[in-house]
């Protein structure tokens, strides 16, 4: 979710790019508005339509640009170290404060802490880890995409797999981290063509109409990846028609968003550094709403009060992302921490420049 020394920046790239930073920004601008429309999507159906139609597509563009920033990532100690410091030191302080949060404002007095129980967006974390170490495998199999889909295909099928580290969400989301291992810059120049912004337009209005007619009838949790089909109450071979059925659903609405990223500078692009930082910091807010009963306001379902909330939370998570905030948070979501590994051997620095 960012490019700087914690979780994009431990791909060993250094220059960054408008298009991505605004891609970032305004996937992560959905991720908060998606949060605050869930308490209100069922008493609304519209709410709940645009929370289909964005679950559809905003974690699986955020994994496809962290697996296209994970090209050159390798098991070199500098890569290493950063995928510490940027992913895992990350998980392990909102992990801790996330469960002191909700024993405080949750009335969970007891709620334990569990490294291996993710706890509401802490999921991303462990699954980028998993994802990043993994990377130099799917480099080198012959048919990477097709092996990760077999792979979410059959986790989807197997509630064995249990919740520990969330490692449904691990693999059922691989596809889309494997998928971004292999594109190339000419893919996302081919999105921004002109000709496929002109038809991302009906197919995301499309996309709208279809969420609209689903939202009484589908699970939501299909968009989660979090179960498998047996725990949703459904027959086993429909975890695979759904994944196969999703991933393309997601591909095509992954690529419509895409197509209508800004790809020059604007005011919004240095957000996109800090969106890790908005997506970690918003958490406390959107369970806190819950938590304290915000959403018990009657006006609040209507449809100015779902006007508001939008604007609130496009905001909110914009404030998050701002350098104010990175520098104030930075001991926690980007920690340098070189005091807490070896110093590199002059002859293997030499060797490796």
């Amino acid at each position: 979710m960012r490019t700087g020394r914690g979780v994009a920046g431990a791909v060993g790239g250094t220059s960054r790019d408008a298009f991505f930073d605004n891609a970032k920004y305004l996937a992560i601008v959905l991720v908060a508005m998606g949060h605050a429309w869930e308490p209100l999507r069922f008493g609304s159906r519209t709410a709940a339509a645009l929370y289909l139609a964005v679950y559809a597509f905003h974690m699986p563009a955020f994994i496809i640009i962290s697996g296209y920033f994970s090209r050159s990532f390798d098991l070199r100690r500098d890569r290493l170290q950063r995928l510490i410091t940027g992913v895992a030191v990350p998980y392990l302080i909102f992990e801790v404060a996330y469960t002191f949060f909700k024993r405080w404002a949750g009335g969970a007095p007891n709620y334990p802490i569990s490294l291996l129980d993710p706890w509401y967006l802490t999921w991303f974390l462990v699954a980028l880890f998993i994802w990043r170490l993994t990377a130099p495998l799917w480099k080198i199999v012959r048919a990477p995409l097709p092996l990760a889909l077999t792979i979410a295909m059959m986790a989807s099928v197997t509630p064995e797999i249990g919740d520990d580290l969330n490692l449904q969400r691990v693999l059922q989301f691989l596809p889309f981290f494997v998928l971004g291992l292999n594109l190339r810059p000419e893919h996302f120049a081919l999105v921004r063509r002109r000709w496929v912004r002109i038809v991302a337009v009906p197919v995301l209005g499309a996309a709208l109409l279809v969420a609209y007619w689903a939202a009484p009838r589908m699970n939501a949790a299909w968009f989660y990846h979090r179960d498998s089909a047996q725990e949703l109450g459904a027959p086993w071979w429909c975890g695979v028609v759904m994944t196969l059925a999703m991933f393309g659903c997601s591909l095509v609405l992954v690529a419509c968003f895409f197509a209508w990223v800004p790809g020059r500078t604007m005011w919004c692009t240095a957000l996109g550094a800090g969106t890790l930082y908005g997506y970690l910091l918003h958490g406390f807010l959107a369970k806190g709403s819950r938590f304290w009963g915000w959403y018990h306001h009657a006006w609040l379902h209507t449809p100015w009060g779902v006007v508001l909330l939008t604007l609130i939370a496009g905001t909110v998570i914009t404030l998050l992302c701002t350098p104010p905030v990175q520098r104030i948070f930075r001991f926690a979501v980007e920690p340098t921490m070189a005091w807490a590994f070896r110093k590199e051997p002059v002859e293997a620095a030499s060797g490796r420049g």
